[in-house]
């Protein structure tokens, strides 16, 4: 599959996640729904480490790339879920994602500069 068609179905996806989301945050606090959610992430990982087992590609990445890599998911994954599980809930869905789904034109600006 190219480049394309990948980014495609990642957007396709991550146009649906936001609303099971925000009906899950229903009942559930920001940082309740970070842990569920992460849950989620735990399973998918041991399916795919059971299933391409990761383990000589892993001793083979150098520690900054790790400390990299591992920063980016605490970013990515803990603070940036958290904020905008915050904004999710209390704001309309409408109006959060697009917002929230600008980060393309920051990373463009980072990488630019």
């Amino acid at each position: 599959m190219s480049a394309f068609w990948w980014a495609l179905l990642t957007a396709c996806i991550w146009g649906v996640v936001p609303l099971m989301e925000k009906v899950g945050l229903g009942s559930a606090s920001p940082a309740t729904g970070v842990i569920v959610r992460s849950l989620g992430v735990v399973v998918g990982l041991l399916v795919c480490s059971w299933v391409w087992p990761p383990w000589a590609a892993l001793r083979a990445l150098s520690w900054p790339s790790i400390l990299l890599l591992a920063g980016g998911g605490l970013l990515a994954s803990f603070v940036g879920q958290f904020a905008f599980y915050h904004a999710l809930k209390s704001g309309a869905m409408s109006q959060v994602t697009p917002v929230a789904g600008a980060y393309p034109l920051v990373a463009a600006l980072l990488g630019w500069m």
